[in-house]
């Protein structure tokens, strides 16, 4: 009996030690914050982007430009688009020997229909550009040169009538189909071409 009286101290301590234990850790998991639930998110749903093609854009038409005077080759020349007068003068085979180059613009921005008109040395300057009108086909220049000598109604290439002002590539071949002429108003039977159109094309042709 005083054997386990000795030992009575012992085991009050020892009890004391893990109910102390046992409180501290209760109490520490009282105070341990609670875990917070894992939320989720859906990805929002990726919006649909409208990408618009662009349209293609037509490609400019060649120019046509008839050059004559003083130069290599005269003739109806398909020039690009903002092509200048020197580029046409170039296509023609260059000015001649004598082309007075400083009476002509060479940096003027070329027109469909146009006609470039390149004067010899000493040659007066070329009369000033006339309205045409009522061109027959929507792309053509709406001005003329009153330059050269007029052409022949019956013997003109195609190439040379669509420099006249108001006609186009359909209404010169009509202009074709219809020959032989015995008078410049022979014109009048071309179908498209009226006396107004007639009155602007006597300075440029005749009936040989």
């Amino acid at each position: 009996m005083a054997d386990f009286r000795r030992h009575i101290p012992t085991i009050l301590a020892t009890s004391a030690f893990w109910i102390l234990l046992f409180a501290a850790v209760f109490l520490f998991g009282l105070r341990r914050p609670q875990a917070q639930p894992i939320e989720i998110l859906t990805p929002p749903a990726a919006s649909t982007v409208n990408i618009t093609t662009p349209e293609p854009t037509s490609t400019p038409a060649p120019l046509r430009v008839y050059v004559s005077g003083a130069v290599r080759a005269q003739g109806v020349y398909h020039l690009p688009p903002d092509s200048l007068v020197q580029d046409a003068i170039t296509e023609a085979g260059g000015a001649g020997d004598d082309a007075d180059l400083i009476a002509i613009n060479l940096a003027h921005p070329l027109s469909d229909g146009e006609q470039i008109y390149v004067p010899t040395v000493g040659e007066a300057p070329p009369p000033p550009v006339i309205s045409t009108g009522e061109p027959d086909d929507a792309t053509r220049s709406d001005t003329f040169e009153l330059t050269g000598e007029p052409i022949d109604l019956n013997t003109a290439t195609a190439e040379a009538l669509e420099a006249l002002p108001g006609v186009g590539p359909k209404t010169a071949q009509v202009i074709i189909d219809g020959r032989p002429y015995s008078t410049v108003d022979d014109l009048l039977r071309v179908k498209g071409i009226g006396e107004k159109t007639l009155d602007k094309l006597r300075p440029f042709i005749a009936v040989e």
